[in-house]
C-alpha cells in the first residue's frame, strides 16, 4: 500500500483530495518563486509567498501525519523566516538549496500520483545554506 492509499484509509476522501489539489499547485509554483529570489525587485514578495507555501504544507502534512514532509517544510519555513527578518540579498547557495528542496517536494508529488512509498529525504537537504555570503 502506498502513501495515497494510506491517506485514503485514514482520512476522509475529500480532505485527502483537497490536500493533493493544493499540494500540486504549490509544488508547481515553487520553482518560479525560488528563481524570482534572484531578482532584487521580486525578492521580498517571493520570500513571503514561499513562506506561506511551506507554512501551508507544514500545517496540512502535520494534520495528515506525513512526518517527513512536515519536518522538511518546518525546516524550510524556519529558514525563510530568517530571510524575512534579514535585509540582505538572497545568495546563490540559498537559491540552489531551495531549488533542491523544491525537487524533493516534486518527487513526493510523484510518489502520491504513483501511490508509492514516500521517497526518503536526501541528507544534503538538511544542510542549511550560509545566508551571510
Amino acid at each position: 500500500m502506498g502513501i495515497k492509499s494510506d491517506l485514503d484509509a485514514n482520512f476522509d476522501f475529500e480532505i485527502v483530495d483537497e490536500f493533493l489539489d493544493h499540494y500540486s499547485m504549490m509544488v508547481d509554483s515553487m520553482e518560479m518563486m525560488i528563481l524570482d529570489l534572484s531578482k532584487p525587485n521580486m525578492q521580498r514578495r517571493s520570500i513571503d509567498e514561499l513562506f506561506r507555501v511551506f507554512h501551508n504544507i507544514k500545517s496540512a502534512s502535520g494534520y495528515l501525519q506525513i512526518e517527513p514532509m512536515t519536518r522538511l517544510a518546518t525546516l524550510v519555513e524556519d529558514e525563510l523566516e530568517q530571510l524575512r527578518n534579514n535585509d540582505k540579498v538572497v545568495n546563490e547557495e540559498t537559491i540552489t538549496w531551495l531549488l533542491e528542496i523544491s525537487d524533493m517536494f516534486a518527487r513526493w508529488h510523484q510518489d502520491f500520483k504513483m501511490d508509492g512509498k514516500l521517497s526518503k529525504v536526501q541528507y544534503s537537504l538538511l544542510k542549511i545554506p550560509d545566508t551571510e555570503k
